[in-house]
């Protein structure tokens, strides 16, 4: 497996946001987290990324614990993520935004930056053209310069995941990738992501609300409620579990019938 959490438990004065879970995800597996708001979803991304430090329990990567790690240091073990609410840089272009994911892999010495020696060009270079390269990959490339906020609300949400494999992670997670986004623009990004774990050796966490979306990508599902875990196994079982269905599931599968 490469990445493990045992018995999490996080509190907030008093009020128990995550509570004794534990998963694991294997190296390339798409694996979902779902339940209603405010069951602990992004609660457990912030502990896996050291935004939250966790009451009790590990966080294991690649069977190493990340406890006490900052998440600048977490993001260089090989773990990046997408938010929630898009978070670019307004005032960049959509190619510096997604230069920005590649500071935490420079090979170049703050002496060589401030000398502007060789290396330095050299380096800025190859950075510049693996950026292209991701764009590319993206179908972004032709926006290169324009304003990040120009574009789509779908089209952001590529610059952002395009930013996170920036910084050449072994696992990505993305929080809600597919919220706001219309019919088309959620089958794309089903297609991006499913190539992407072939092509970036990726294993990939999502929490999402759309369960055709989860159904058609997940390998396996969490399903949180009240910061408890119900269910974990495979989408197709989940849907068809009556705790899921009455925590959650109840306005979808009626929708079905």
């Amino acid at each position: 497996m490469i990445l493990e959490l045992k018995n999490i438990t996080k509190t907030f004065g008093g009020v128990v946001a995550i509570s004794d879970t534990s998963f694991c995800v294997h190296p390339k597996e798409i694996y979902g987290i779902i339940g209603p708001n405010g069951a602990g979803k992004t609660t457990l991304f912030n502990i896996i990324t050291g935004n939250y430090i966790a009451d009790e329990g590990k966080v294991l990567f690649r069977n190493g614990d990340l406890k006490g790690l900052k998440p600048h240091q977490i993001v260089r073990q090989g773990i990046a993520r997408t938010f929630q609410n898009i978070r670019l840089f307004e005032s960049m272009s959509v190619l510096d935004n997604v230069l920005i994911g590649f500071d935490f892999q420079t090979r170049y010495s703050f002496l060589e930056t401030i000398s502007r020696l060789p290396r330095f060009f050299k380096e800025e270079k190859r950075i510049k053209k693996r950026a292209m390269e991701i764009l590319e990959y993206f179908k972004l490339d032709q926006y290169k310069d324009n304003l990040a906020t120009d574009l789509s609300y779908g089209q952001q949400r590529k610059i952002e995941i395009a930013r996170a494999l920036a910084t050449n992670p072994q696992i990505l997670l993305l929080d809600e990738p597919a919220a706001g986004m219309n019919p088309a623009e959620t089958a794309e990004l089903a297609s991006i992501i499913t190539k992407a774990r072939e092509d970036f050796d990726l294993a990939i966490v999502l929490i999402e609300h759309d369960m055709p979306f989860v159904n058609e990508l997940c390998d396996n599902v969490l399903v949180l409620d009240y910061g408890k875990v119900i269910f974990e196994g495979k989408p197709a079982d989940a849907i068809k579990n009556e705790e899921v269905i009455t925590a959650y599931l109840g306005d979808f599968i009626h929708g079905q019938s």
